[in-house]
This record gives C-alpha cells, sequence and structure tokens, in this order.
C-alpha cells in the first residue's frame, strides 16, 4: 500500500496540486476536526466507490490511519484502485507535525 506522510500532503496543499482528499471517520469526528477532506465515512465508502477518482492521486485518511489503510486495501482488492495513498498517523500525525489547532481525540 503507498503511504503519504502529512508533511507530503501539506506540501501538496501548499501547492495545490489536483488530488482528491477523503476522510473515512465517522460524521461526528469530521464535524470535531477535519482537514477538509470529504466525507465518506469508512461503513460508506463501498457504497459511493464512483466518487472516488481513478484519474488522480487520492489520499485516504482517519484519525491514525489504521481505518483509512483498511478501506485501501479493500478498494484495491474489489476494485483495482492503483491510485490511492494512505496519510500515515491520521490526524493524529498532522495535528502533531503540521496544525497543532487541529483537535487530537
Amino acid at each position: 500500500m503507498k503511504e503519504i506522510t502529512v508533511l507530503e500532503l501539506k506540501a501538496k496543499m501548499d501547492k495545490q496540486e489536483d488530488f482528491q482528499l477523503i476522510d473515512v471517520r465517522e460524521v461526528d469526528e469530521h464535524q470535531l476536526t477535519n482537514i477538509g477532506g470529504e466525507l465518506i465515512p469508512m461503513a460508506t465508502v463501498l457504497d459511493y466507490v464512483a466518487k472516488i477518482d481513478k484519474d488522480k492521486p487520492v489520499i485516504v485518511y482517519c484519525r491514525s490511519g489504521r481505518r483509512s489503510a483498511n478501506i485501501i486495501l479493500e478498494l484495491e482488492e474489489k476494485y483495482a484502485f492503483d491510485n490511492l495513498y494512505n496519510l500515515k498517523g491520521g490526524i493524529l500525525a498532522y495535528s502533531d507535525q503540521v496544525d497543532s489547532s487541529i483537535i487530537k481525540y
């Protein structure tokens, strides 16, 4: 599985690169704090596969990187995605290394 660090993500954001950012956490987690990703809760991702771009990098994140890794493995296996990147350390790492105003929970 491909991974991207939070510092690499921040650099992509700063350069306004073309990529899709997907948050697979739950609605209440997303409302508490987020980094601008499109919310598609993990339990519903397979229902919304058509929303996931196949033509550009897609960065998937959650709180720690575990749920996003699991859903990436499933998407790669079932739908042959080859453009998915797991955000290593998730929102917790983003808070620690990029933006301390992101709430850790």
